[in-house]
């Protein structure tokens, strides 16, 4: 499986991961090595503060540095992660994360995401490290 047909397949697993599905998150775009994903600020997502958790920001991101990273239909898991928090959300923003790829060699890969509300604001920067795997993602194998 390759192309179009490769992205589509990443695209539908990707939105229907249970923790995805369960805060309403939405692939835009997603392309090799690129990814853009977005979700409505739930009431639910809220900390002490009345503002969004930074735990919800952070699975925004999250979600478009794995599917960026396993964009080209091999598996890509987490080395590192590191989120720098710059401004509120609130419940009902629309937050888009962005996630492209920097560097790629045959195990790693770096890649810088930056999450923004629906006026282009950044909320969030982010930058994360994925162990790249010789083998294909399990949904492909058949």
């Amino acid at each position: 499986m390759q192309g179009i047909e490769l992205i589509n397949s990443v695209k539908e697993n990707i939105e229907n991961e249970p923790y995805a599905k369960l805060l309403g998150i939405k692939v835009l775009l997603l392309e090799p090595g690129h990814s853009r994903v977005t979700m409505e600020v739930s009431a639910d997502y809220g900390n002490i503060f009345g503002i969004a958790h930074g735990g919800a920001i952070f699975s925004l991101m999250d979600v478009a540095f794995g599917s960026a990273a396993n964009s080209y239909g091999t598996v890509a898991v987490a080395l590192n992660a590191s989120i720098n928090y710059i401004k509120p959300a609130n419940t009902g923003d629309v937050l888009t994360a962005e996630a492209q790829e920097i560097t790629r060699s045959k195990k790693v890969a770096s890649f810088f995401i930056k999450a923004y509300n629906r006026s282009g604001e950044i909320v969030a920067t982010a930058q994360s490290v994925a162990y790249l795997k010789n083998e294909k993602l399990p949904f492909l194998i058949q």
